[in-house]
């Protein structure tokens, strides 16, 4: 869902981008109050798993893939959707200057999108859902699944409407982007409730308000090295849900046309005549950048008295 430059008109790129700035000033200032932040370990290494497994598009549909998005599964390992739209935005920002994966111009859009909408209704999905659930811990993978199946469908929609205010397509880009992301939900869905369901029985450490010591490096760090070097290489090639709706709808030409990018080697999560070798190297520099920006957020940011 990452949208690229020349989808989204000036207007709209210039207001989005207005409001995700003031929303990151708000969130880190509210992060100095908010537990899942002090946590400067288990926000950098949260952060490195989900650049990591958006790496891997799987299959859905049509000749379709998506891939994890991550909001809801941010926000409830690290206890604040506050510290969760850090992390998701930490992960597109290196996404879009180290790697080409999301536009420029369009970094506002996507912050928006994917770090305050998909974080924001997975979050609040899930607080609804375990009220109704009776406040069972039992049951909080099943209400954080299917709230993060919900929350990239309210992503994908709040994106078709920023493409028609642009000008960029009509109003069919709505049920279209609708239909295939609720197919993108349900693994995003599943790969949430997976991740929760693990972490509970395995690592409780990990999750908020258990008062547990933090019990080590070697399997966080060895999951997000497989899952980046490794698991990477088994993406599917087929375009994503936006990427199909454009081309479906005609105008995939506009990204092509317009592209702007830092020089970098790492673009499109490859190294030029490495082949596989590249893409694993791009992957473990990828989530190594993305755990150093914010284990250092969460220092710059965290409580003084923490």
């Amino acid at each position: 869902m990452h949208i690229p430059d020349g989808f989204v008109s000036v207007p709209v790129a210039g207001a989005t981008g207005l409001v995700s700035l003031a929303g990151l000033l708000f969130a880190s200032g509210r992060s100095q109050t908010a537990f899942g932040i002090r946590r400067a370990p288990i926000l950098g290494l949260t952060t490195a798993f989900i650049f990591a497994a958006q790496m891997i598009n799987f299959p859905v549909a049509g000749g379709t893939s998506g891939h994890l998005l991550g909001g809801t599964l941010a926000a409830i390992v690290l206890g604040s959707p506050w510290a969760g739209s850090l992390c998701i935005a930490t992960v597109l920002i290196i996404q879009a200057v180290l790697f080409a994966d999301g536009g420029i111009t369009a970094l506002g859009a996507n912050i928006l999108n994917m770090a305050f909408i998909g974080v924001w209704v997975g979050w609040m999905l899930t607080q609804t859902l375990q009220r109704l659930f009776g406040g069972s811990k039992a049951r909080l993978p099943l209400a954080a699944g299917i709230a993060a199946a919900v929350s990239v469908v309210v992503a994908a929609i709040a994106c078709a409407i920023e493409l028609v205010l642009s000008g960029t397509a009509s109003i069919a880009v709505v049920p279209a982007m609708t239909g295939i992301h609720i197919l993108i939900g349900i693994g995003e869905g599943l790969i949430t409730g997976g991740v929760l369901t693990y972490l509970a029985k395995a690592r409780p450490d990990l999750l908020p308000g258990e008062q547990q010591e933090f019990r080590g490096w070697l399997v966080p760090v060895v999951t997000i090295v497989l899952v980046a070097g490794a698991l990477s290489l088994l993406a599917s090639a087929w375009p994503d849900g936006l990427e199909r709706v454009a081309e479906d709808l005609g105008f995939i030409k506009l990204g092509e046309e317009v592209r702007i990018s830092v020089p970098t080697p790492l673009a499109d999560y490859g190294i030029e005549g490495l082949g596989a070798i590249g893409t694993s190297i791009a992957g473990l520099l990828g989530a190594a950048v993305c755990f150093a920006a914010a284990f250092g957020i969460a220092k710059v940011v965290r409580p003084k008295n923490a």
